[in-house]
């Protein structure tokens, strides 16, 4: 009878309500996913002359990916290698720079403190179009437009960042593990460093994925920083591509099948960092 009382509290209809809505999100985000994935295994006469959501009798997958590899020598490859590099590195940076700002916002008391905070989230609410501008003449006046930095640099900074940050270390690290910490002889680096960090992991873990897949995705900041080929990312590198259709229409399999791999990556990014989430909720929720 326990086991028929559970079953009837799950099937309330608030419940059934509320799966019905997350199967449709979940359906409404998928498809073009699997739209993409499925488009890369078809050749370019199939892409438009089949049905989309189901494989062509002869996939061509791996046709797809010699040619979208060796496609003007390689510049898929340097493309794929820029975006880790602007992501990998931009967000490890913001990473590193918002947790240890969320963290003393949220435990250093001095003037001036929650100004600077509602300065700092204000960053959140201004739109990328708005600052691309100033940002190229900014960075135009010390030479660096053009070149890796032009885009690693604005990339360094992530105000979500540090909003998430502040609000996970208020929660997370008591004041009386940071006291007890400086009683034993610890600086506050080493209590940043050693202690806060590690109660602050989940929230560092997303700061960084959030902030990989924000830059991985940016096109607006590379198309108004850089000018030569070979330091374009994935996403304006398959928007060169694909402005060349009307000359070869061969070039929206490559589009396609590019998009098909950088979504791949970033999928096994989100999966390999959900353990991060899981291993640091589930000691969280041990420790008594």
């Amino acid at each position: 009878m326990v086991n028929t009382a559970r079953r009837s509290e799950r099937l309330t209809p608030g419940s059934l309500a509320v799966n019905a809505v997350v199967i449709l999100a979940a359906t409404y985000f998928l498809l073009p996913l699997v739209w993409v994935l499925i488009a890369a295994t078809k050749s370019p006469s199939e892409l438009f002359s089949t049905f989309g959501l189901w494989f062509s009798d002869t996939p061509q997958a791996w046709e797809n990916l010699t040619r979208l590899f060796t496609q003007d020598g390689g510049a898929f490859t340097r493309w794929v290698l820029n975006s880790i590099l602007y992501s990998g590195v931009g967000a490890a940076v913001a990473m590193v720079l918002s947790s240890a700002c969320g963290y003393a916002i949220a435990k250093y008391r001095f003037r001036g403190r929650e100004a600077l905070f509602s300065v700092i989230l204000g960053g959140v609410l201004v739109p990328a179009t708005v600052i691309a501008l100033p940002l190229y003449f900014l960075l135009n006046t010390v030479g660096l437009t053009g070149s890796y930095w032009a885009v690693l640099l604005p990339s360094m900074v992530s105000p979500f960042g540090v909003y998430l940050a502040r609000i996970h270390a208020n929660s997370s690290v008591p004041d009386e593990i940071i006291e007890a910490a400086r009683l034993d002889g610890a600086g506050d680096l080493r209590i940043f460093g050693s202690i806060a960090t590690r109660m602050m992991m989940p929230a560092l873990v997303t700061i960084f994925l959030f902030q990989f897949v924000t830059i991985w995705n940016n096109y607006l900041l590379p198309l108004v920083m850089l000018n030569d080929t070979s330091t374009f990312p994935v996403t304006l590198g398959l928007t060169l591509w694909n402005s060349q259709t009307q000359r070869d229409p061969m070039f929206y399999q490559l589009v396609v099948t590019g998009s098909a791999v950088s979504a791949i990556l970033l999928v096994a990014l989100m999966v390999s960092l959900q353990r991060f989430w899981r291993a640091d909720l589930t000691a969280g929720a041990t420790k008594g």
